[in-house]
């Protein structure tokens, strides 16, 4: 059996929001999936893997079990360009900071 990395997917409340956020933190496209009602993905130009959003009635409620690391070869400009964005920023670490996102999944930029 071969298994490869397709997606990670967020559940939010508002797919848009989320994947407008990504779209601009990464820079990816916002692919519309009309085979699903609320559902959107976020894809780099490469391909896979990608990121979708899956919009559910229920809010986030506890921390995330998985979160997604990105990386910066600008850390301090990366981190203001996402508070910028609506990001929240939680923590700062030796060589990471982690984030909220717009509708509060955490996340990690990470200097390299």
């Amino acid at each position: 059996m071969t298994v490869s990395w397709y997606a990670v997917e967020f559940d939010c409340r508002d797919a848009r929001k989320v994947a407008e956020f990504w779209n601009a933190a990464t820079g990816w496209a916002i692919v519309e999936d009309a085979s699903v009602k609320g559902h959107l993905v976020v894809r780099p130009g490469g391909g896979l893997p990608q990121i979708t959003f899956n919009e559910v009635p229920e809010p986030k409620t506890v921390k995330n079990r998985v979160h997604l690391d990105i990386t910066s070869d600008d850390f301090d400009a990366d981190v203001r360009r996402l508070l910028e964005l609506g990001a929240t920023r939680l923590h700062d670490f030796d060589g990471w900071t982690t984030f909220r996102d717009v509708e509060g999944n955490e996340f990690d930029l990470v200097a390299v």
